[in-house]
């Protein structure tokens, strides 16, 4: 039995727009659920009912209603979520307009810039008309090169009021990775900055864009957010313009909103890439709302009164989520450049601007432990509800460390899901207890099992996390994939007509779960299944190691385990911390689990988006190419996993 580390008060949990939602399904449904298991239950059984009532109890705006909920339900893919509906996305976003504030902005070397909703309404007014005047329509390509700024979101918003479709990577990508994803889509509008700031360095965006013009020639138009200097060179970029050019006169008050279906393209988002050419996943406008409404509203319990921060860039599917809290009315807050450049930037982040849910990964909280950070101690948090981790497996000591070294009275919510479904698989819930090392509950509406190497589906066994029945946020296909073959390869080809997201999990009777880490990371000596995130929370607990990845190593014709470790600054990993290192991952998990091989290096490769990349390390140490390596932030880093004489040893 895990043990309670937070349980929500009655007044919590009477109050709590979860318990709201419940209400209304009872009063409207005839339902008659008594507690979230029943609700859940009746989510997945009764699906288009349940998403029929989050349409209408999250109050999407549409201009006209919808024929049926659902069609063709028993297809996956293949389902049709309101048929005959048209809205628009960017018109619920942008509901509010009002003088709350809307957007907080802070950066590295920047001072802090703050819009209200009106201010928000009024900017993207005249991009969207602007545009219009550059000839976008309906279907064109708008591509972000952008940090995590203000003008991101405004450029994103007036590109999804006119039907146009969104596409963003981080200004941290080089060259060959911006080409790899925009040169898919071939976007007609670019908006950049001219750099952006990261650990006190200044790093210049326009020469990276002036070097892949020539091979993205559907791009008309370059637009330039002054973000470094208020006034770059654009001398070496013809088509660029700055952006108070390029805005359409401060007299437009109104958005035309294009109402286009629920089907509507609305983002194309990319995977990691380190296997080939990234996937362009092209996600709907109504599925997106629909399912962030959901998991914001029910799941984050987000109220109007909310400020939600998540650290992200404009790369990853964690700020298209953070950005639609706006639908909520609550405030978004932003920052662009490093979280640990002073270790407490982001936590007086948190206590000056009274953050009321806090966003992170798995691998910031561990990082911040490590250096021995107590936010609690040093920094006021009262306002301070919900942290949120997602990127990687949670640790069941970093569930410790949160509620010992950060604060004892909130919800910690770890989640996970994925850029293929823009939204989580499993979640937060504020009427539920939070256990040590698990992930609250499966999000509603959405069908997750979790199944053994025979297809069954159990509980309190490890096994493949699937979705066995369709929900809105699917991906409506792949772009460049006329026929759909790449999209059902993807996550229908292992089990017909099941979503396999590739995640290694344990489902527990109470709805709990942990991800075990990445199918095809399982490792897999003598036949035992282990995910890679079970040896990682043991080791990583030592106070020497910062990091480590397991890796399977073909061996004898079987495979072993090989686990690499990124220690301390001036420590080496001598005899006695390697037997300890083994004695402590046998005790606390099994002998199978332990590592026939630990090797010290000096980093560990990852990609751009933060996650370790152990498919990449397996490669290479068997001397096979790795396919993509502009996927990775530092491919430098697998240099040091070649030809290692350690691996040709017993």
């Amino acid at each position: 039995m895990s043990k309670v580390l937070w349980q929500p008060t009655e007044q919590q949990v009477g109050s709590a727009n979860m318990t709201a939602f419940r209400g209304f399904v009872n009063e409207h449904y005839g339902a008659g659920l008594a507690d979230y298991d029943e609700l859940y239950r009746w989510s997945v059984g009764e699906r288009a009912t349940f998403w029929e009532a989050v349409w209408r109890f999250c109050g999407v705006e549409a201009s006209k209603p919808w024929d049926r909920v659902l069609d063709d339900g028993d297809r996956m893919p293949g389902a049709r979520w309101f048929p005959g509906a048209h809205l628009n996305f960017a018109e619920n976003l942008l509901r509010f307009r009002d003088d709350c504030e809307a957007i907080v902005f802070r950066g590295e070397g920047v001072m802090d810039r703050r819009l209200s909703f009106d201010a928000l309404y009024r900017l993207v007014a005249r991009l969207a008309r602007a545009l219009r005047d550059a000839g976008v329509g309906v279907g064109d390509r708008v591509a972000g090169f952008l940090p995590n700024i203000p003008e991101a979101v405004a450029a994103m918003l007036a590109t999804a009021s006119i039907g146009a479709v969104w596409s963003s990577c981080s200004p941290d990508f080089g060259v060959a990775g911006v080409l790899d994803r925009f040169g898919q889509i071939a976007p007609k509008i670019l908006f950049t900055a001219d750099g952006m700031v990261y650990r006190g360095k200044r790093h210049d965006s326009l020469a990276r864009i002036g070097g892949m013009l020539d091979r993205l020639g559907s791009i008309e138009r370059i637009v330039v957010v002054p973000h470094l200097d208020s006034e770059p060179d654009l001398a070496g970029l013809p088509s660029a313009v700055m952006l108070e050019s390029f805005l359409a006169p401060d007299t437009v008050q109104e958005i035309v909103f294009e109402q286009l279906p629920f089907d509507h393209p609305l983002y194309i988002m990319y995977s990691s890439g380190t296997t080939g050419l990234p996937k362009c996943m092209v996600h709907s406008a109504g599925g997106t709302l629909i399912q962030h409404l959901k998991e914001h509203l029910l799941h984050g319990d987000l109220m109007r009164r909310d400020r939600l921060f998540y650290f992200t860039t404009c790369g990853w599917m964690m700020w298209n989520w953070l950005v639609s809290a706006l639908a909520a009315g609550a405030t978004i807050l932003l920052y662009d450049g490093s979280p640990i450049s002073p270790p407490k930037v982001l936590w007086d982040y948190v206590a000056e601007e009274r953050i009321t849910q806090f966003g992170t990964s798995a691998k910031y909280l561990a990082a911040i432990e490590k250096v021995g950070l107590r936010p609690g101690k040093t920094h006021d948090l009262a306002a301070l509800q919900v942290i949120y981790s997602t990127g990687s497996p949670l640790a069941p000591e970093s569930f410790d460390y949160v509620y010992g070294a950060v604060k004892k009275d909130l919800r910690l919510s770890s989640i996970s899901g994925g850029t293929d479904i823009v939204s989580c698989f499993v979640l937060g819930n504020p009427v539920l207890p939070v256990k040590r090392g698990r992930i609250q509950s499966r999000g509603l509406g959405m069908k997750v099992e979790v199944h053994d190497e025979r297809g069954r589906a159990v509980t309190g066994e490890k096994g493949e996390l699937v979705c066995t029945a369709p929900f809105p946020s699917m991906p409506v296909g792949f772009w460049n994939d006329p026929d759909g073959s790449r999209y059902e390869s993807a996550y229908f080809e292992r089990i017909p007509g099941v979503w396999s997201h590739g995640d290694y999990a344990e489902l527990y009777d109470d709805g709990g779960m942990i991800i075990l880490g990445r199918s095809d990371a399982v490792l897999n000596p003598g036949g035992v299944r282990i995910g890679t995130a079970e040896i990682y929370r043991v080791v990583e607990r030592f106070g020497e190691v910062i990091e480590s990845l397991a890796v399977a190593q073909e061996w004898e014709g079987d495979s072993r385990i090989v686990l690499f470790v990124l220690l301390r600054e001036g420590l080496d990993l001598h005899e006695e911390l390697r037997q300890s290192l083994r004695r402590a991952i046998g005790r606390e998990e099994t002998p199978h689990h332990i590592p026939a091989k630990i090797i010290q290096v000096s980093a560990i490769p990852r990609t751009i988006s933060g996650k370790i990349v152990e498919l990449a390390v397996r490669q290479v140490i068997h001397g096979r190419p790795v396919s993509n390596l502009d996927a990775l932030a530092n491919p430098e880093a697998l240099a040091q996993f070649e030809n290692l004489p350690e691996l040709k040893e017993k």
